[in-house]
């Protein structure tokens, strides 16, 4: 009998070392954005991404058909549906920002991935795996994009290293066309057009780009998205404005219509601008800030920059990372 039991004792000991070894090697650590230590699948295949700029990276990275869960905004996102029509039938389980918990429970995912502590902590109170992904600046972009592709695996890290290469390669190259520039002008960068007093300020990524393009931001005051009166605008009176998720002409048309903004030296000059929109805006948490900085820079400085044609360098970039070929038309009215 004590034989026996000694058997049976040294069988459990050395089935429990076989489970935990088979969990080890299932399973695989990430360092999310903020420092959490995640714990995720070795093989990632169903993926819950309810950061609407995070999809875009997913698309960039090839992971796009992983997607089980994404957000209402990217289902509608114009460029996205053509590059990845798929999306459209990709389940959105949230209400607003929040989480539909049991929506997203039954996409079954690998990993949900999220900029939202809040959302963050409501998945993990779902036993669900969850990365944060949020950066605020050029940095914190590239390393964004290397936390999703070790999260996706296969080839995904290989893109994103080249990726990141070519961001690198776009800002150094802005950079030194700029560099013996005549004037610094000031710059405008308003969130939309529906609420023209709501502008991006210091210590953010548009920041970075408005300086890499050769630029100065008009708003000393740090922060995303932060509320300014009119007055102070006018105070600022920048050389150029420029307006996110809006067309040139409406942008022009919004700030001709308000009667304190209209006599902005930007406007009366017509150097009001509506920032390109792609699969996701260029102009903040977007893996398009790689045309960003030279669409920026060319048109804060067109002379400098006259050498580089925006049309082709939105095809090339569709091409390579979205295997999709634009025409020229369509390269123009992203940009437009």
């Amino acid at each position: 009998m004590k034989k026996l039991l000694k058997v049976l004792v040294v069988f459990l000991l050395f089935s429990s070392v076989i489970t935990s070894s088979a969990l080890a090697s299932s399973t695989r650590t990430v360092t999310d954005m903020t420092g959490q230590k995640v714990k995720i699948p070795k093989s990632i295949k169903r993926v819950a991404d309810l950061w609407h700029a995070n999809n875009q990276v997913v698309l960039l990275l090839g992971g796009q058909k992983k997607l089980v869960a994404t957000t209402p905004l990217v289902k509608k996102q114009h460029w996205f549906t053509i590059v990845y029509p798929r999306i459209t039938k990709v389940t959105a389980p949230l209400a607003g920002n929040q989480i539909q918990v049991e929506e997203l429970i039954k996409t079954h995912p690998d990993v949900v991935i999220t900029a939202d502590p809040a959302q963050a902590k409501t998945a993990r109170q779902a036993k669900l795996p969850t990365v944060n992904a949020m950066y605020t600046d050029f940095a914190g972009l590239k390393k964004s994009v290397m936390l999703t592709a070790t999260i996706l695996g296969g080839d995904a890290p290989k893109v994103g290293r080249q990726y990141n290469k070519e961001l690198t390669q776009n800002i150094n190259l802005v950079e030194r066309q700029v560099k013996n520039r005549k004037s610094t002008p000031t710059v405008l960068h308003i969130v939309n057009s529906a609420d023209l007093t709501k502008v991006d300020g210091q210590k953010t990524i548009v920041n970075e780009w408005i300086k890499i393009a050769g630029g100065r931001n008009a708003i000393t005051e740090n922060g995303n998205q932060i509320s300014v009166t009119p007055e102070e605008l006018i105070k600022a009176n920048p050389d150029v404005i420029i307006v996110g998720s809006s067309t040139t002409a409406h942008a022009r048309k919004a700030l001709q219509a308000n009667r304190q903004l209209r006599q902005l030296k930007a406007v009366r000059e017509k150097k009001v601008y509506g920032n390109p929109q792609g699969t996701f805006p260029w102009d903040r948490y977007s893996a398009e800030e790689a045309l960003q900085v030279l669409w920026a820079a060319k048109i804060l400085h067109p002379q400098e920059m006259k050498n580089i044609n925006m049309v082709s360098e939105v095809q090339h970039f569709y091409q390579k990372y979205y295997h999709y070929r634009l025409t020229p038309n369509q390269a123009q009215r992203i940009m437009k």
